[in-house]
């Protein structure tokens, strides 16, 4: 008898992706009437907000990478970028780059770089776990402006999200250290078969390239955001969100933490702005809760921007665990920035 149990144990954890996919194809069937609103809301959020916040950093970073200019960037920088995080200078575009632009562009830049021989193994994996981050246009306008009606907010966010990054990266020059080759010479070894020196004369083919790449990225995330609004309208019409709610209750009442927070956090571990929108509706009057735990989502990404990382990480041999340590460290560090900030100057406390 127990021989068979745990057989049959052993064939649902074979088989346990063809099963959630089943459940996910009956669901879709199942809740019809509840996907197709929140279909209809992912494209709507794809279309207004990633594709005019993301599409122009990826042409950007597409034709900045078929110039001199990482080379260059590497020299000038080298001697910030070595002593702190331990990459070399070229790292530092992708820091940039993934900085002022948003989810995945840091990620993808990273394995551009280990695609093309630009740098070592273990430095592009310490690139991954600090560079891929909230940009500076989703945390000031979509979630100060918009979500909490203060730009203050969206500042102080921006300013620990920022703050935490470059901690994270001071943590992870540690990752693989007795791995790294100090005589690994990437410039000299590059990989030039996906870019070329762009020129007046190949200009209209670099640029047509550029935007053929950066389609195919932003459309593999518009993927993402539909299903990923999918699956939180499945399991909100299936109970199963609420059985969970019921679970943790007594969790975030001995944390003394309102219980309508759970629902924004479950589902920003799934997806970033759904959660931080549900969050943002959270009416109390110590405000700075709410503050604290975007803070915390900005920083983690969410499940949906993994699986993002994943798909564009899978095509090289870089680990994936260093991303996903490094984002939860990102998360804890910005919320506890968050906090210290709050507490220290009065002129971020907004708690009434």
């Amino acid at each position: 008898m127990f021989s068979k149990c745990n057989f049959f144990i052993i064939k649902i954890k074979r088989n346990i992706l063809v099963l959630l996919f089943l459940a996910f194809a009956s669901s879709l069937l199942l809740f019809s009437s509840n996907n197709l609103p929140a279909i209809k809301k992912g494209l709507s959020l794809w279309a207004n907000s990633v594709v005019p916040s993301l599409f122009p950093f990826f042409v950007a970073t597409e034709l900045l990478m078929n110039t001199n200019f990482v080379n260059i960037l590497g020299r000038f920088l080298n001697k910030i970028m070595k002593p702190l995080f331990n990459i070399r200078g070229e790292g530092s575009f992708g820091f940039i780059m993934g900085l002022i632009s948003g989810y995945p562009v840091g990620a993808k830049i990273a394995c551009d770089f280990r695609e093309n021989n630009i740098c070592s193994k273990e430095e592009c994996e310490r690139l991954l776990s600090f560079t891929n981050n909230s940009g500076p246009l989703f945390i000031l306008g979509t979630v100060g402006i918009s979500m909490f009606g203060n730009s203050t907010i969206g500042l102080l966010l921006l300013i620990t999200h920022i703050l935490a990054c470059i901690s994270v990266g001071i943590i992870f020059r540690f990752w693989k250290f007795n791995s790294y080759s100090p005589n690994y010479v990437g410039n000299k070894n590059s990989n030039c078969k996906k870019y070329n020196n762009v020129t007046f004369s190949n200009l209209g083919g670099v640029l047509g390239t550029s935007i053929t790449n950066s389609i195919s990225t932003v459309l593999m995330i518009g993927g993402f955001v539909v299903i990923f609004s999918s699956i939180i309208s499945i399991l909100n019409a299936s109970g199963i969100l609420h059985s969970l709610i019921i679970i943790l209750t007594p969790v975030f009442d001995l944390l003394h933490i309102d219980n309508s927070f759970i629902y924004g956090i479950l589902t920003g571990f799934l997806e970033i702005t759904n959660g931080i929108s549900s969050i943002c509706n959270v009416h109390i009057k110590n405000i700075s809760i709410n503050i604290i735990l975007t803070a915390f989502l900005l920083g983690f990404g969410g499940l949906s921007v993994l699986l993002q990382v994943l798909s564009i990480t899978s095509k090289t041999d870089l680990s994936i665990k260093p991303y996903i340590y490094g984002k939860l460290l990102h998360g804890v560090l910005a919320a506890f920035y968050t906090f210290v900030v709050i507490s220290v100057f009065p002129f971020f406390n907004f708690n009434l």
